[in-house]
């Protein structure tokens, strides 16, 4: 069944299917309501289910305090389900699940066969190569990656990634949805990481085995990269605000279609995610919050 929230109804001609409510997938979905889109946020979990709504909001609160949104923005309509269905028909779906190959190849097989060749499949992921995952989908011609970074309604610039075969119509598909939520994609070519996390996570990697080795604190290396190399955040809490289960799947991903050590993840980083440190979102990474 489905839940609504219905902030302000603007009646947007643009249908926005975000699969995946975690981090991103809020994200995604705040940063569509506050642009006025009709977005549909669909997850298998209901605990994620019930408590979207209430997350999508206060990215939209957050928004507006950091002056992201205007305080008398139009909002769009946001319905939270737990099925696919509901968000079909959609004019664009992004994939917003974990950054595990085996789990998004599975949820983009589902959604190309629900939503058929004609709109763009999106895959928010920030290190597998487009092409693996257009490899057995029913319409690999709709797949390509737009990477969004978090959190999105403040960081306006994205990655845009086509493979191979994605088809002109999916491009343009999704060159006008980013239009609509104003932010600017920048193209670039597939592979492993494309660019941002290619070389961003190697240097956060790098930054967590430096407190591993007690070379210095997490504090002190974020100090350091802010006001020498003008780090906006520094590496460590940047790792934090993306969630280190995430980064070290990211990482994993890299390592093992790379070969390249310096990617492998380190041990420090492993032992936070089996200890269930995830960073911001689960209120203790490198930074307790």
């Amino acid at each position: 069944m489905a839940a609504e929230n219905r902030v302000t109804e603007r009646g947007s001609a643009i249908r926005l299917t975000v699969v995946g409510a975690g981090v991103m997938g809020v994200s995604i979905a705040a940063l569509g309501v506050s642009r006025g889109l009709r977005v549909t946020l669909v997850d298998k979990d209901p605990a994620k289910v019930e408590t979207a709504a209430g997350r999508v909001a206060q990215e939209i609160r957050l928004a507006k305090l950091m002056g992201a949104v205007a305080r008398d923005a139009a909002l769009g309509e946001l319905t939270v389900t737990s099925s696919l269905g509901d968000g079909v028909p959609a004019d664009a779906v992004v994939e917003a699940v974990v950054e595990i190959p085996e789990e998004k190849n599975r949820v983009l097989k589902e959604i190309s066969g629900a939503v058929g060749p004609s709109v763009p499949l999106i895959s928010n992921t920030s290190s597998i190569p487009v092409d693996e995952l257009a490899a057995d989908v029913p319409h690999p011609e709709a797949v390509l990656g737009i990477h969004f970074m978090n959190p999105a309604y403040l960081i306006p610039t994205v990655e845009m990634i086509p493979g191979s075969r994605t088809s002109e119509e999916a491009r343009a598909g999704a060159t006008s949805l980013l239009a609509a939520l104003g932010r600017k994609g920048v193209v670039v070519g597939d592979g492993p990481g494309f660019v941002t996390s290619r070389v961003s996570h190697r240097m956060i990697n790098d930054a967590i085995k430096v407190v591993e080795e007690g070379r210095a604190s997490a504090e002190d290396v974020d100090l350091l990269m802010q006001n020498c190399l003008g780090h906006t955040t520094g590496p460590l809490r940047t790792a934090d605000l993306i969630g280190l289960d995430n980064l070290a799947d990211s990482l994993a991903v890299l390592f093992e279609r790379t070969g390249d050590e310096s990617f492998r993840p380190a041990e420090l980083l492993l032992r936070k995610v089996a200890d269930g440190d995830h960073g911001r979102k689960s209120g203790r990474g490198f930074y307790t919050y």
